[in-house]
C-alpha cells in the first residue's frame, strides 16, 4: 500500500475559519485529528508533502477500516470518495455535529487490546468497563458515567474534584477539567483547560475555557481562550433554524436548531462575553464590548462595538504572551500565515 500525503487541493472545503492557519487534517474530531487516525492505520508520521510513490488524499476525509481496505485495493480517488463521501467533513459544524460518533469510533481504535490504569475509589463510576485512562492521568471524587457513551482520560491528563463527566467524552493528554466542572458529549484537546458547563463541543488543543459559563454545539480553535463568564447560545428562542456565515458563498446559511460558536485560532473573549447563537468569529481576534457579539466577527477583530482592526504588531505579542503561559513559542510559519490573514 502507498505511502499517504494529505492533500488540501483535492476537493472543495469549506472548513473556515479552521483552515485558516492549519490544515484540515489537523482538526480534531472525536479524540483524535484527521492526521492522527491516519497514523493509527498507518503506524507512521502521515505528511502534506507529497514525493514520488506517495498517493493524496483529501485532507478532510476521515478514515476508517473499510476505506483503508479499499487503498489496498488500490481503488481510484472517485471511487473512494463515492464509497466514503460520509466521512468527508464539508463544513466545520460537522465538527461538533458529529464528534459524539467519533469519540466513539477513535476510543475502540485506540484502545484495542490495551488494559487501562485503575479508575481510583474515590469516583463514583457507572460502567467502568466503557472508560479508559491512560497513564499519569488523575482522576479523583469526580463522578464519572459512560452508560451513554465511552469515557477518555488522556495521558498525564487531570480531572479535579467534583466534576461531573458523562460520555461520550474525551479529554486528550495534558488536559484539565476543573472542579465542579459539568461536561458532556465533548472533546477536550491536548494541554486545554475545561471548566463551567460544556456539552457537545470540540476543543482542538492548548485553548482555555476554564471559568463558569456555558458552552454548547460549538467548536474552538487551537490556543483560544474564554474569559471567566463567557457563554454562548446554542438555541434561538423561538425553536427556529438557524443561520451561520458560510465564507465560501458569502451568506448566512440554515445549519440546523442546534449550533453555537466557531471560533478560530488564536481568538480571546472577554469576561462575561455573551457570544450569539451561530456565530463565526474568525483567526486572531480580541472580543469585547456590549450586548450580543455580531454573528460574524471577522479576523484580527478588536471588539465589536464598534469592531476596529488589530494592531498587527501588538497581536503577534499578545499570541507570544499566551504562549508563554504553556511554554510554547510563535513560529515563523505561523507569523507567516497570521501576516497573510491581516493582509487580505
Amino acid at each position: 500500500m502507498n505511502e499517504i500525503v494529505l492533500d488540501e487541493g483535492l476537493t472543495q472545503m469549506d472548513l473556515f475559519p479552521f483552515t485558516l492557519i492549519r490544515s484540515a487534517a489537523d482538526i480534531r474530531i472525536g479524540i483524535l485529528t484527521i492526521r492522527e487516525k491516519w497514523e493509527q492505520f498507518y503506524q507512521f508520521r502521515i505528511s502534506d508533502e507529497a514525493h514520488p510513490g506517495t498517493r493524496k488524499m483529501p485532507s478532510q476525509l476521515i478514515p476508517d477500516a473499510a476505506l483503508i481496505l479499499d487503498l489496498k485495493n488500490d481503488l481510484s480517488l472517485e471511487s473512494l470518495l463515492e464509497n466514503h463521501k460520509h466521512r468527508m467533513i464539508e463544513y466545520p459544524w460537522q465538527i461538533f455535529q458529529w464528534n459524539g460518533a467519533y469519540i466513539q469510533e477513535d476510543f475502540a481504535l485506540i484502545t484495542k487490546g490495551r488494559k487501562s490504569e485503575d479508575i481510583s475509589a474515590t469516583n463514583k463510576v457507572i460502567r467502568a468497563d466503557n472508560i479508559f485512562v491512560e497513564d499519569g492521568a488523575k482522576v479523583e471524587h469526580s463522578f464519572l458515567n459512560a452508560a451513554a457513551g465511552p469515557i477518555y482520560i488522556g495521558r498525564n491528563a487531570e480531572i479535579m474534584e467534583g466534576a461531573m463527566i458523562r460520555g461520550p467524552f474525551a479529554l486528550c493528554e495534558g488536559g484539565v477539567v476543573k472542579m465542579g466542572a459539568k461536561i458532556y458529549g465533548a472533546t477536550i484537546g491536548p494541554y486545554s483547560i475545561a471548566g463551567g458547563e460544556i456539552k457537545n463541543c470540540v476543543i482542538f488543543g492548548f485553548t482555555n475555557k476554564s471559568h463558569d459559563g456555558y458552552l454548547g454545539d460549538s467548536v474552538l480553535g487551537y490556543w483560544c481562550n474564554l474569559g471567566a463568564g463567557t457563554s454562548n447560545s446554542n438555541l434561538k428562542n423561538n425553536g427556529g433554524q438557524i443561520r451561520m456565515w458560510n465564507e465560501t458563498s458569502k451568506e448566512f446559511v440554515g445549519v440546523g436548531r442546534k449550533c453555537g460558536c466557531l471560533m478560530g485560532d488564536f481568538s480571546r473573549t472577554a469576561i462575561n462575553t455573551v457570544i450569539n447563537t451561530g456565530t463565526v468569529i474568525g483567526a486572531c481576534s480580541n472580543i469585547f464590548g456590549s450586548g450580543l457579539t455580531p454573528k460574524l466577527i471577522p479576523s484580527f477583530s478588536w471588539g465589536y462595538s464598534p469592531i476596529v482592526k488589530y494592531e498587527f504588531a501588538k497581536a503577534l505579542q499578545d499570541i507570544r504572551n499566551w504562549k508563554e503561559f504553556k511554554g510554547e513559542s510563535l513560529s515563523d510559519t505561523e507569523i507567516q500565515k497570521l501576516k497573510h490573514i491581516f493582509e487580505k
